[in-house]
């Protein structure tokens, strides 16, 4: 018999809104003994979920028997607290398991949960037995999991079977949550079908189908073509694809991978991306396209004689030579939030559109809710105030507030217009007023905005499945709806605070110092004067900051990430584990002096 784990921590119970794929069914821990559980802390706007959901595929798939993943919704933006859109979001992006909805944050709390995605593990007698924060942890898991099997069946704990998953009823749309759309050079309108992992090609109208280009199956090959969730498209100078043999670059975002199509074969070939997600470092350096690992690439436009990339996965721009085949980091440190300036040191927040109009390209940094441009190597930002404040606030554009804005299109004026996603609704910042106006509303998750070249505005309405022609009508001005992301914040004391990162390498690995220090922590602060020390960047994952008593509340920004490798094997896999806090913090002089942050850790 296997020797009993330590002091062990008893799971709280589940408890929530309401329940999604589950046939209606609500789930408490006592109908799931005899499984182990991995439960998903998740927020549907988060890009490290989104990537969490993809590592945790494999996973259902190979241990379907003994293990029921649970995703426990935990929401950031007001949007997402809309039971339809979770519903939405939960087909959108192939959620195979239960859901739990989390509207209060309840869950989050009781399970400490201090960042978005958090993982925690119940074995199947109901103890807590490990917990961790952002992606990277499958092959760890894997490990786990193998261990909890052995023990637990040894013990006469472990009930094989079918879990409490009920699929829900097949949708009958021409289109499943379109991503992005352009215009081809005949008037027919090339658009994303992202839930149906292909492109579609729409006659002029936006709703005869022409041509589906892909199996419809998520997948990653070139013939025959199968993508996986994508979004942008931009379509080549005809120089370009003439030196390339392609028409269209495409972003097949979960691949993490960009794809080139040719318009009048429907050839798809793989020009850039290994495959694999980025897990290290690139510089804007020249690499080889098809060995760089890419994270999320979410759109792509035409800039400077290049393709830009909006690299949402690691918060960054970066740039592609479609002719020389080489790629490089073009803006951003990879560290999630906002800050302007020199394109090396700039910060955004998961980059999700991109527009050209003049010398600007544009930019929905969809996260910090902010329209930002960029020109001269100068990125600047013209509506946004941070990670956690967002609404529906017209006026001048200090003032002014989006939530979530996944498009955007420059017009030929100098104006432009953004897909305000979670806020339904299509903006307009005037840049020679320095306003902001609301120009439709009420629309379902609009993710990105066409002008035709004969001056149609044309609206991805990805929530209605449908492509939407904008009508010409009154501008009108919304004055209110303004939010901020109310996530419990961690009291510490003002002066000596210690930082703890947590980390305990997987089962059978260890950490790995064959090229340098095995880990890495990076500390900031919003406002800056909440730190009078500790800020900076250093190997040691423990950090003594001095927190400023002057300053009643404010956020710590935390990048940790650790390298391991496998114990003891020949040939060993190397792995990196990597996550950024966005921590709200009130100084409290009766708080304690120490603050945690779970990486990955052992519960008893």
């Amino acid at each position: 018999m296997a020797e009993p784990r330590g002091a062990r921590v008893r799971a709280p119970e589940l408890r929530g809104r309401g329940w999604l794929n589950t046939g209606g069914r609500a789930l408490s821990l006592a109908d799931l003994r005899g499984k182990i559980l991995l439960l998903d802390f998740w927020t549907f706007c988060c890009i490290n979920c989104l990537h969490v959901l993809d590592e945790l595929r494999p996973l259902e798939e190979k241990y379907g028997d003994v293990l029921v993943v649970i995703g426990v919704h935990s929401p950031k933006f007001e949007h997402e607290r809309d039971p339809a859109a979770l519903a939405a979001a939960v087909e959108r992006y192939g959620v195979h398991h239960p859901v739990l909805d989390d509207a209060d944050m309840v869950m989050w709390q009781q399970y400490a949960a201090k960042a978005w995605p958090t993982l925690s593990v119940v074995d199947p007698t109901g103890y807590l037995v490990a917990s961790m924060a952002g992606e990277g942890h499958a092959e760890g898991l894997a490990r786990l999991l193998d261990e909890l099997v052995a023990e637990h069946e040894a013990n006469g704990t472990l009930h094989r079977g079918d879990g409490p998953y009920v699929p829900p009823a097949e949708p009958g749309t021409a289109l499943r949550f379109p991503g992005k759309a352009i215009e081809l050079p005949g008037g027919t309108l090339l658009v994303s079908d992202s839930a149906r992992h292909s492109l579609v090609e729409l006659a002029a109208d936006g709703e005869t189908v022409v041509r589906r280009i892909g199996t419809g199956e998520r997948g990653r090959t070139d013939d025959p073509p199968r993508f996986s969730e994508p979004q942008g498209l931009c379509l080549l100078p005809e120089r370009v694809a003439a030196l390339t043999g392609y028409d269209v670059v495409v972003a097949d975002t979960v691949n993490h991978l960009i794809r080139g199509l040719k318009l009048d074969t429907g050839a798809v070939t793989t020009v850039a991306g290994s495959g694999r997600p980025w897990r290290s470092t690139v510089d804007d350096r020249p690499h080889d396209a098809l060995a760089a690992d890419l994270s999320s690439p979410w759109d792509v436009a035409w800039y400077e004689d290049q393709i830009v990339v909006a690299m949402a996965g690691i918060h960054q721009l970066w740039w592609f030579d479609p002719v020389k085949r080489t790629v490089g980091v073009y803006a951003g440190t990879t560290v999630e939030s906002l800050r302007d300036g020199p394109l090396p040191d700039v910060w955004m927040a998961q980059p999700s559109g991109l527009s050209v109009g003049g010398d600007r390209l544009w930019i929905a940094d969809s996260e910090t809710s902010a329209l930002r441009w960029i020109a001269g190597g100068v990125l600047h930002t013209a509506v946004g105030q941070g990670l956690f404040d967002f609404g529906h606030a017209d006026g001048p554009a200090a003032e002014a507030l989006l939530q979530h804005p996944l498009g955007l299109a420059a017009l030929p004026d100098g104006g432009v217009l953004v897909a305000d996603t979670y806020n339904g609704a299509v903006r307009r910042y005037d840049p020679a007023t320095g306003t902001v106006s609301t120009v439709d509303s009420g629309l379902s998750e609009p993710s990105d905005i066409l002008v035709t070249g004969g001056g149609e505005v044309i609206v991805v309405e990805s929530g209605a499945h449908r492509l939407t022609r904008l009508a010409p009508g009154a501008v009108r001005t919304v004055l209110g709806e303004r939010h901020r992301t109310e996530r419990p914040p961690s009291a510490i004391a003002p002066g000596e605070v210690t930082l703890d990162v947590i980390f305990t390498p997987a089962p059978g690995q260890k950490l790995d110092e064959t090229y340098g220090p095995s880990t890495r922590l990076e500390v900031s602060a919003a406002p800056p004067e909440l730190l009078l020390d500790g800020a900076g960047t250093g190997t040691d994952l423990s950090r003594r900051l001095a927190v400023n008593p002057a300053v009643s509340k404010g956020i710590l920004q935390v990048v940790a990430q650790a390298a391991t490798c496998d114990a003891d094997v020949e040939h060993a896999a190397c792995h990196l584990t990597r996550q950024d806090w966005g921590v709200p913090v009130v100084v409290d002089p009766v708080a304690g002096d120490r603050l945690p942050l779970i990486l990955r850790g052992l519960d008893g």
